[in-house]
């Protein structure tokens, strides 16, 4: 199995709307044999983010690799098209049961706890485990040298059930992380001593300079498929099925193994300023969508500020009531939470998609608003309550008092306040990496994917948020020198 899959549930209801986009490949149109049921459709298809060889970037962000290879060949050969969302596995999961997409092909491995939930297709990879250490570790050989030591594997895969299988026969410890570039790093900085792994992955990875070697012989393993959701997409299950039928009958489906697994290019051994100059592209395209996401973000959770903040301290007790049940809802559950609910829950209660962007600015947003209200409440209430009664025995109304005594001496207080929560919620824009935003960590992490050079990837994603950061909290502040002296 590759990953289990993630069942998140959300305690927040809302409802908001926002118009977004979400980023997708198409596949060639139309063979002339293609069946009915499928012809000239388009069909939105899920898929994990970094899983090399079968679904990973290439130097000029185009997603490849055996299985968007294949989707697109048999998408093209039976006449239909495909969208490709790139989400993460537990995410594409989560994305189909939903009804986001219509189908996940993902390095998936087909098992019995599976089928009661998906529908298969016919198995187009035969997968299996090996064992591999660092480059330079001499004294682990096989299974039996792992006693007393600590073997990383990749939560809810193959690998992990296999080194469970074993684990009390060699006496070793099994650290279950989240990533193969993870996994591969963990074992070179001596934190594992081994690591197991679907072998075409882990042969990708060495050939990759990833830093590994193998040691054991394969294991037999499951068998990849694609899924949709049970009683579901029959006319699509049937229509990869012909298709991969035929890819294998003409020869296409070996040549796209061949160009993977058989003689992969090998990746080069690139400077730091070579590995700069070749990820800034891609990182740029991120940290546009950062931006935008956080402006769009900052700008609602202002006024869900500015509104709420005001109910707080409203002498009505059903405004209060209404503001102190929003914040505390917003303040009270984690924002990955918030993130899975709006992303997956949500559309799975109300029956409406959402794409990503519009997913990640209400999480965003309402979280951020939330902390807005209590800055709201805390910078009116900073004030001398005895400024408000002065203003009011001149004969000022409330809404004049507010307005022209308060708010002004407020704002100044609130204003440090402000540019704080907008570098969190800039910060913050990283968590929506797990459900598929395409943003400046996402980005990082699909290049350490197919490059294995993690530390530096972060290094330079780390040092792109510092310098954001630093140019944007710089001219908050002579904006708030400027207009609050």
């Amino acid at each position: 199995m590759r990953r289990a899959q993630a069942f998140v549930a959300g305690t927040v209801l809302a409802v908001f709307a926002l118009v977004g986009g979400a980023a997708g490949a198409s596949a060639a149109p139309a063979a002339s044999h293609a069946p009915s049921a499928v012809s000239g459709k388009t069909y939105v298809i899920g898929t994990d983010t970094t899983f090399a060889p079968f679904e990973f970037r290439d130097g000029s962000g185009e997603l490849i690799g055996i299985d968007m290879d294949l989707i697109r060949a048999i998408a093209k050969n039976q006449g239909f098209s495909v969208e490709i969302r790139s989400l993460g596995f537990d995410a594409a999961l989560q994305a189909l049961q939903s009804n986001q997409v219509d189908g996940v092909i993902a390095g998936m491995s087909i098992t019995d706890k599976r089928k009661q939930i998906f529908d298969f297709s016919d198995p187009y990879f035969d997968s299996g485990v090996q064992m591999a250490v660092a480059k330079s570790n001499n004294d682990i050989k096989g299974y039996a040298d792992l006693k007393g030591k600590t073997v990383a594997v990749k939560r809810g895969s193959e690998g992990e059930t296999f080194a469970n299988s074993i684990k009390d026969k060699y006496s070793f410890t099994v650290k279950p992380l989240d990533q193969s570039a993870t996994m591969y790093d963990d074992v070179k900085a001596g934190n594992s001593v081994a690591v197991f792994d679907d072998y075409p992955v882990l042969a990708y990875g060495i050939s990759q300079n990833n830093g590994l070697k193998a040691v054991t012989a394969k294991e037999r393993g499951s068998s990849y498929g694609f899924a949709v959701n049970k009683g579901k997409n029959p006319e699509l299950l049937a229509a990869f099925n012909k298709g991969l039928a035929e890819l294998k009958a003409n020869g296409q489906y070996q040549q796209v193994l061949d160009k993977y697994l058989k003689d992969p290019s090998k990746a080069a051994n690139q400077s730091f300023i070579d590995l700069l100059v070749a990820s800034f592209p891609a990182l740029l395209k991120g940290l546009g969508l950062t931006l935008l996401a956080t402006l769009l973000s900052l700008i609602i959770a202002l006024v869900l500020g500015v509104v709420f903040g005001f109910f707080k301290v409203s002498h009505l007790v059903v405004l209060r009531g209404i503001a102190t049940t929003y914040v505390s809802i917003f303040r009270g559950t984690p924002l990955l939470v918030q993130a899975f609910f709006f992303y997956f829950g949500l559309p799975q209660l109300t029956g409406i998609p959402i794409n990503v962007l519009t997913a990640g600015v209400l999480t965003l947003s309402l979280n951020a608003g939330a902390y807005m209200t209590e800055i709201v409440r805390g910078g009116i209430q900073s004030v001398d309550p005895g400024q408000l009664e002065a203003s009011r025995s001149l004969g000022l109304g409330y809404v004049t008092s507010m307005r022209r005594v308060i708010v002004p001496q407020a704002v100044k207080i609130m204003t440090p306040s402000f540019i704080n929560q907008f570098v969190i919620t800039l910060k913050d824009t990283s968590l929506l990496a797990v459900i598929g935003f395409a943003e400046l960590t996402y980005q990082g992490q699909q290049i350490y994917a197919s490059n294995f050079r993690t530390g530096e990837t972060l290094l330079i994603v780390a040092a792109l948020y510092f310098i954001v950061i630093t140019l944007l909290t710089q001219l908050s502040n002579v904006l708030d020198r400027r207009f609050n002296k």
